[in-house]
């Protein structure tokens, strides 16, 4: 039986309005509408998670990061940076990983959305994955054959099967290199989720293996020459504390790519437990592999001297290691590979929740029956970025496609506060209740037809008594007594209000912090206006109590988001100000993309 909250979904059109715009669909309106049909695979756990979010995050982007940073940014302090970046990540993290594990469907940001916000948000939400996806895979594809052509001493030397093109009489340059790969991990991705992680998961683990052998390296040659790189006369921080926080907004895009773990909830064979730890783990290895790995690079070279290019192989070629050059590029070609099978495979998932929910044809929401995943959405979506790959160069869209990802991360940090204060009016209710609230239900109802003759006592107890609607369908309608159900509808209003408040606070902030064009005087009222917002709508939010729902919404016994509200108010801060410097994003994402 499909609940309302399933039927809700399939009721899609833009003629209802605003009210359209707003409705949320139930938190297992999936899993009933799943019923009947072909399930995904459950075949991933803890490890498969960290190699799906780590072979994601860890583009070739980071061999070429390290150097930039370093010399226009943070000099030696570049280790800090990326230690404040990777803090910044984990605020975005902890809340992907409570509402993971509390709604293991597929889609990730746009099931949240859904379900927490609204259906306008979730569309938009939804379709900014998945062209920052599709854009995303086919920048990295194309980044595969300059790389290859180091090994045959440069793109002139290439085979013709992997050199690109210019067409006749037209002015595109096809790259053919690139839409093979592209056609190869859709097939790969088409197989099954336990194949396809499991060749991520060993590419990942080569990838690793370059940069532990960069580490382990350099460190020897770091103690040889007495580490030159951190004795520079400017020092430390030679730009500064701006200049180290400055590195730290550039290098926070190199740890994009842990919400692909969320977009396989679906697949995970115990959520609540093993979504925390992989999106957890995942992002903790990613910061400990880019500190190490700029702590010794730093170290091997004065951050003026390094080559922005290509920092770590020119950095022990200084030291008489050219042959370094071989295995660094190794490294970025296998983190390219990788990289493109983490942009590919959260896609076709996403097409497959909106199918579900009727805002797209349910041609994408079929299963294959043998590889119990979405191979027509996957095929669709391959085509997509193989022919982007081939034909078109993508490298100033590329810079845009951190966009909808940081416009994800914002969502969720928003719903996080939803969820613990104005939770939708509909949750499930717990198994164990039903029982005991169906007893309930009989002996209110004996007691009212017990009493014909008394009519004033007759209406006293129907105010008193909520009768629930079905106890058979999972999902109900929160109850609340009477005598306490203006003081809950209050504490409600009051806590919509202040995440409202909270919202247009972060925006007007982070806006004002942004326009360096404007005079002193108005930066000064933006900011008082936008820390009056910002301080009421936090403050009420400490002060009131958080929703007795929260407990009950969705899967219990997993992962519980700490410091609420601070945290998702921070998440919000950080990712609404990074989406507001739009060309400092493009910049940013373009290096730690390709």
């Amino acid at each position: 039986m499909v609940s309302e909250g399933g039927k809700t979904g399939r009721r899609m059109g833009w003629g209802g309005g605003f009210p359209s715009l707003m409705r949320r669909k139930q938190v297992g309106s999936d899993r009933a509408r799943a019923e009947g049909h072909r399930q995904l695979a459950k075949e991933l756990n803890v490890p498969t998670l960290v190699a799906i979010g780590v072979g994601s995050t860890i583009g070739a982007g980071v061999y070429v990061l390290v150097g930039t940073v370093a010399r226009e940014h943070a000099g030696p302090a570049l280790t800090v940076s990326f230690l404040i970046a990777g803090i910044a990540a984990a605020l975005s993290a902890f809340c992907y990983a409570e509402l993971a594990s509390r709604c293991p469907s597929a889609g990730s940001a746009y099931h949240y959305s859904y379900i927490c916000v609204g259906e306008g948000v979730a569309w938009l939400i939804g379709w900014a994955l998945v062209l920052e996806y599709t854009i995303g895979g086919s920048a990295v594809a194309r980044g595969i054959s300059p790389n290859i052509a180091l090994f045959f001493g440069g793109p002139d030397n290439l085979p013709w099967v992997l050199a690109r093109h210019q067409l006749p009489w037209f002015d595109v340059i096809v790259d053919p290199c690139a839409a093979a790969l592209v056609f190869v991990v859709t097939v790969l991705l088409c197989v099954g989720i336990k194949e396809s992680s499991f060749v991520q998961g060993f590419i990942t683990v080569l990838n690793a293996c370059v940069m532990l052998f960069v580490i382990v390296a350099g460190s020897y040659i770091g103690f040889q020459t007495g580490w030159v790189g951190y004795k520079v006369a400017d020092g430390y921080f030679p730009y500064g504390i701006n200049g180290m926080l400055a590195g730290s907004a550039t290098v926070f895009f190199a740890y994009i790519g842990f919400d692909t773990v969320a977009s396989t909830a679906e697949e995970v064979k115990n959520p609540q437990r093993d979504l925390p730890l992989g999106i957890g783990a995942a992002l903790a290895i990613c910061c400990s592999l880019y500190m190490m790995v700029s702590v010794v690079i730093v170290g091997l070279v004065p951050y003026f001297a390094m080559d922005s290019d290509t920092p770590i192989s020119s950095a022990f070629a200084q030291h008489g290691m050219q042959w370094t050059m071989y295995v660094v590029t190794s490294g970025a070609v296998l983190a390219l590979c990788s990289t493109l099978m983490g942009s590919l495979l959260p896609q076709p998932r996403i097409l497959m929740a909106m199918a579900r929910d009727g805002l797209l044809p349910s041609f994408f929401a079929d299963v294959n029956k043998w590889t119990q995943v979405p191979v027509k959405g996957t095929v669709v979506t391959g085509v997509c970025a193989a022919t982007l790959a081939l034909c078109m160069d993508v490298s100033q869209l590329a810079g845009m496609v951190s966009v909808g990802t940081l416009l994800a991360f914002t969502i969720v940090a928003v719903s996080i506060l939803i969820l613990r204060y104005v939770p939708p009016d509909e949750v499930p209710l717990p198994s164990s209740l039903q029982e005991s609230l169906h007893l309930s239900q009989e002996y209110d109802e004996e007691k009212v037809r017990g009493t014909p003759g008394d009519k004033r006592c007759n209406t006293s107890q129907i105010k008193d008594v909520i009768v629930a609607e079905s106890v058979e369908d999972p999902l109900i309608k929160k109850k609340t007594y009477t005598g306490r159900k203006m003081d809950e509808m209050k504490r409600r209003k009051v806590a919509a209000f202040s995440i409202g408040s909270v919202c247009v606070g972060v925006l007007v902030l982070t806006s004002v912090a942004s326009a360096t064009w404007l005079p002193f005087l108005p930066v000064c009222i933006g900011g008082i206006v936008g820390a009056m917002f910002l301080a009421a709508g936090f403050g009420l939010l400490c002060w009131i109590d958080q929703d007795d729902g929260r407990h009950s919404f969705g899967q219990s016994g997993g992962f519980t988001c700490p410091f609420v509200p601070l945290l998702p108010v921070m998440c919000m801060l950080i990712n609404t100000y990074m989406l507001i410097n739009l060309g400092f994003v493009s910049e940013c994402s373009k290096l730690s993309i390709i």
